[in-house]
């Protein structure tokens, strides 16, 4: 998996700059209620804090041609994971994500006493969306979707569970159940150019 390097991360769309942690502490700072890490990408080889992996997942795995890339680095003490690719409508595909188990396989994670998802993130000005999987989720294609924006600065954005949809099932979200979280590029042609400082559970 190619990773770009320093240099070039500085000087593309991006031009990062001083980066402020996402979380000092188990609690949010802007509320002072209990916040739960799921990464803050301080460790090394692509593992949470959940002690999972991340990986990179495009619509090649249905048949499609888009390539995805995902990469660590750290700039001036920060560290982030870096999503890119062009997604690609091509030989009925187009999407491409960081994807992470929350629990080990045919194991579920319990986030009901959490009220959304918090994420850290800056980007090329493209939308983009979390997607989650529960074990009702039983076709690669079906999850539970909420959409964000990420600009060129870094901004804190929480994602309510009441505002994950349903995608092409019909019972609503089990948020006592979940299995994976993904950050996705998804539904037409475009480059994605997503930065993740942090990932996390808010009350």
């Amino acid at each position: 998996m190619h990773r770009p390097s320093r240099r070039a991360f500085t000087k593309n769309t991006l031009s990062f700059a001083v980066l402020a942690p996402l979380i000092v502490a188990t609690k949010d700072a802007r509320a002072e209620r209990p916040y739960m890490i799921i990464d803050d990408f301080s460790r090394t080889e692509f593992i949470s804090a959940l002690n999972t992996t991340w990986r990179g997942v495009s619509d090649k795995v249905m048949g499609g041609v888009t390539e995805v890339s995902i990469a660590r680095d750290v700039i001036d003490d920060q560290p982030f994971l870096r999503l890119t690719g062009d997604v690609s409508l091509e030989n009925n595909g187009g999407f491409l994500q960081a994807a992470l188990p929350l629990a080990p396989s045919k194991e579920t994670f319990d986030a009901s006493g959490f009220r959304g998802v918090r994420l850290l993130v800056r980007g090329n000005g493209e939308q983009y969306s979390v997607h989650l999987r529960t074990p009702d989720n039983r076709r690669s294609w079906q999850s539970y979707r909420s959409h964000f924006t990420a600009g060129p600065t870094w901004t804190t954005i929480d994602l309510p569970f009441s505002d994950f949809a349903p995608y092409r099932l019909k019972k609503s979200l089990d948020t006592s159940r979940l299995r994976r979280i993904g950050l996705v590029a998804i539904g037409r042609a475009f480059h994605a150019d997503l930065a993740i400082g942090g990932v996390g559970l808010y009350s």
